[in-house]
């Protein structure tokens, strides 16, 4: 007998039961799961374990570049929909973006068995210091993204599957690795103008992105990434957030609850001072990114579960160290208390970086099924 639940041989995904619960309707019979990303250093030893040969990944960056066809890879995203179907989740979810230049920083990656580098964005100097390198900056074209990754997901998924997309990187992130972080927090005060000038060209530019995401068949939800905070407070004042990142927030959502889509949000940090706003000015429909030291995730669902959705918060550190009888204590706590009320899906706090132990992984999603009887 197998040790875990999943891969499930029979998914039976029902991803409008999994809407209704997130929009307070209704409470699923089997909570639904929820992940913001995988590493394909898990993908791959799970897809090889359904039997299926694994394909690398397209060349990354390759949408919206010369280059664009090589995301035209049929193999990788069949495996692709197959690891988010046999895993149970009700969904498939892939964020892609706008190649944006940016100062990186570059590192080997240590996770055990995998060969690569790590990228990080120089926070000290920025692609954009003044006016002048802001009229020479080569701002990338939506006209010259290639959307087929999309558009093949959106055509060929499961029944019962839905569909989540969404450009990578929300207009806060992107505009602070263009500036840089130390960038933008001095421009914010020597020359909010030129801040205003950058992020409305992040935020015309993805607008125009999420354009061509809205009519995709099947697809259910818009979840960008937009990380705000750090332990204590926001990365830039409320103000700030109010002021420049909000609004355009607040138009993407609106642009999804015109077409009778969610918005999700995942923004990692503690938000406290701007949950209202977020909830109320921006209208998103479920909150991701939860970590035990900030604000735990039974405390989020107990405060904000009657007005938003509640997403995942199984805890990193926990799920990276904890050993199985921890674990599966530690995860049958969360649905204890968030799962009887519906407006909950488990899965982790943040995402399921290459260095999460791939049992960890897998004892997540088994107790969440073992859970649901």
């Amino acid at each position: 007998m197998p040790k875990y639940l999943v891969p499930l041989d029979k998914p039976e995904p029902d991803v409008e039961a999994f809407v209704s619960s997130l929009k307070g309707e209704s409470v699923p019979r089997r909570v639904p799961l929820v992940e913001y990303l995988v590493d394909n250093a898990l993908m791959q030893p799970l897809l090889e374990s359904m039997g299926r040969r694994w394909v690398p990944p397209p060349a990354e960056g390759s949408p919206g570049t010369a280059d664009a066809a090589a995301s035209r890879q049929p193999a990788f995203w069949d495996n692709f929909i197959q690891f988010w179907y046999r895993m149970g989740y009700p969904y498939v979810r892939l964020e892609l973006g706008l190649p944006f230049a940016r100062q990186l920083l570059r590192s080997p990656d240590t996770a055990p068995g995998v060969s690569r580098e790590r990228l990080w964005v120089d926070q000290h100097h920025g692609a954009i210091r003044n006016w002048d390198d802001f009229e020479r900056h080569p701002w990338p074209r939506v006209r010259d993204f290639d959307f087929w990754p999309y558009e093949y997901l959106a055509t060929h998924l499961p029944e019962g599957l839905g569909l989540i997309a969404n450009h990578a990187g929300g207009v806060l992130e992107w505009t602070s690795h263009i500036l840089s972080y130390e960038g933008l927090s001095l421009l914010l005060y020597d020359d909010p103008a030129l801040v205003e000038a950058v992020v409305s060209k992040v935020g015309s530019l993805q607008e125009e992105f999420y354009l061509h995401l809205l009519d995709l068949p099947g697809l259910i939800a818009i979840f960008p990434g937009d990380d705000m905070g750090f332990r204590t407070g926001t990365l830039i004042h409320p103000d700030h957030l109010r002021r420049y990142i909000f609004p355009w927030h607040q138009k993407f959502a609106a642009m999804a609850h015109e077409k009778g889509l969610l918005y999700f949000l995942h923004a990692c940090g503690n938000l406290e001072s701007v949950m209202d706003d977020l909830i109320e000015q921006v209208g998103i429909d479920a909150k991701h990114s939860f970590e035990d030291a900030i604000l735990p995730v039974t405390e989020a669902w107990e405060k904000y579960h009657d007005r938003i959705g509640i997403l995942g918060g199984v805890d990193v550190n926990v799920l990276t160290r904890a050993s199985e009888p921890e674990l599966r204590a530690y995860v049958r706590r969360i649905l204890d208390k968030c799962a009887p009320g519906g407006r909950y899906a488990l899965g982790s706090g943040n995402s399921i970086p290459s260095y999460i132990p791939l049992d960890n992984y897998l004892i997540m999603l088994d107790e969440a099924l073992r859970w649901s009887g």
